[in-house]
């Protein structure tokens, strides 16, 4: 099964609020773009997003210009359904992270929490930095979160790739500047507790 195969079955069959990865309120996610200090004019790319709720929270906190890309249908319908009469104020994309044709430098922030841990061979994640590099604007920001270290081996029945705040740096290249990082520990629906990591960087010149 390919990768929009897989994900299509999940959100087909499981309710957005059973999945292992549900946030009512993805606190740390809105902290950090509280962070990054952007005007709220800005564009800003969920990427991955599924049907996550961080775009219901950024519309509310006047979020102009919000983008949600994934590779499943059935996600950003459940999103899109969601918001109702808010959806027309969002930018659905439906494709893959690596290879969905953005502008250059058309992003001043990119958001996410759910597609980088998946990527397991390095060419996959040569792609993504360069597609962050690409598409990000002068001096933008990326804010990345992905199973720590000590965190789950598989997700969703899928092999992911676990991180220090030093590995993911590293992996993202010189290039991205950190500014902060935490540690959180995400409790699922069914009780169980991930660790999870989280980056803020800043794309240099």
């Amino acid at each position: 099964m390919d990768a929009r195969a897989h994900w299509e079955s999940v959100y087909t069959r499981v309710p957005d609020s059973l999945t292992s990865w549900y946030q009512e309120i993805p606190t740390t996610s809105l902290e950090l773009i509280e962070h990054a200090s952007i005007p709220h004019d800005s564009p800003i790319l969920d990427a991955g997003g599924g049907d996550s709720t961080l775009v219901d929270h950024l519309l509310r906190r006047g979020y102009t210009e919000v983008a949600v890309l994934d590779v499943s249908r059935a996600a950003l319908d459940r999103a899109r359904a969601r918001l109702a009469g808010d959806a027309a104020r969002v930018r659905w994309l439906l494709g893959d992270i690596l290879r969905v044709c953005l502008g250059d430098s058309s992003i001043a922030l990119w958001h996410d929490r759910a597609a980088f841990h998946f990527l397991t061979g390095e060419a996959d994640r040569a792609a993504y930095v360069a597609q962050l590099q690409r598409i990000l604007m002068p001096n933008g920001q990326v804010i990345i979160a992905t199973f720590a270290d000590d965190g789950p081996a598989l997700c969703s029945g899928l092999p992911v790739v676990r991180y220090s705040s030093d590995s993911l740096s590293a992996t993202l290249g010189s290039r991205f500047r950190l500014e902060e990082w935490r540690r959180v520990v995400h409790v699922t629906p069914r009780g169980d507790e991930q660790p999870f990591i989280y980056g803020r960087f800043v794309l240099l010149p």
